[in-house]
């Protein structure tokens, strides 16, 4: 008798058996979890990833709109999908057989350690407990930032149309945690539009008096737009990859942050 992957993957899960040389094959609907995977040492065995993701294997459509054709045709054990995919869209693009999972990772740190926890069962990683309590006290030892308490604000760019970071997301826990006094005065994020009511960043970090800002950038050699510029406010810009893609790239960015900070204390 023929047995399925459906049947054969949870054998093997469960026996701790899914090592590099056995990976299930994974379609990971979102580049910070691609990351995740990496990581973990799971990236060889993803077969798929969205359109915005740069690994270069077989597109799978977007992370709002996920296409099943695609990921059925990738015979997937494992789809794994954000918190931004609508639970009933994922539900039905995963192929009868396949695991399915969505993930968060945007709303705090321990959500963050949570995601890198599912993503390393779900995937078969015998140590993920260990690798995930190594990571969680790697981000806290790396958050040991000279930064003053000085008032900040984090952008997701310094352009025309940046968005803020506020209270209940991860970055703001996380600039938190470095010692910095994050002076948003909204929930979550908030996306300034110029033109439109509210829409005026330049105003609003005014009004924020913050002592420094920090842009979350492409490329380190960007420009910034003057208007959202504020006599003696420094604007430092950080790598964007590093922060915005939820997951271990926050040691990276910590070491840059606390370069930066270094720099601008001498």
């Amino acid at each position: 008798m023929k047995l399925s992957r459906a049947f054969i993957l949870p054998l093997l899960l469960c026996a701790g058996l899914a090592q590099a040389a056995d990976c299930p094959r994974i379609v990971s609907q979102s580049p910070y979890i691609t990351r995740a995977l990496e990581w973990l040492g799971r990236g060889p065995c993803v077969v798929g990833v969205s359109r915005y993701d740069p690994l270069p294997v077989d597109h799978t459509g977007g992370v709002i709109d996920p296409d099943a054709a695609a990921i059925a045709d990738l015979e997937p054990d494992v789809v794994i999908f954000s918190e931004w995919t609508p639970a009933e869209t994922a539900a039905r693009v995963t192929p009868p057989g396949a695991v399915s999972l969505r993930v968060g990772g945007f709303k705090g740190m321990a959500g963050v350690e949570q995601m890198l926890r599912e993503v390393g069962r779900a995937t078969g990683v015998v140590d993920i407990e260990q690798r995930v309590d190594r990571f969680a006290a790697d981000w806290r030892a790396a958050a040991q930032v000279d930064a003053r308490q000085r008032r900040v604000l984090i952008l997701s760019a310094c352009s025309n149309a940046p968005y803020s970071f506020g209270r209940g997301t991860t970055l703001f826990e996380l600039f938190t945690a470095a010692g910095f006094e994050v002076v948003a005065d909204h929930d979550n994020i908030r996306n300034f539009r110029p033109g439109q009511p509210g829409g005026d960043v330049g105003a609003w970090i005014s009004e924020r008096r913050p002592d420094l800002l920090f842009a979350l950038q492409d490329r380190r050699s960007e420009s910034c737009n003057p208007a959202i510029a504020e006599p003696g406010v420094p604007i430092l810009p950080l790598s964007g990859d590093d922060f915005t893609h939820p997951g271990p790239g926050f040691l990276k960015g910590l070491e840059e942050l606390r370069e930066s900070m270094r720099a601008l204390n001498q």
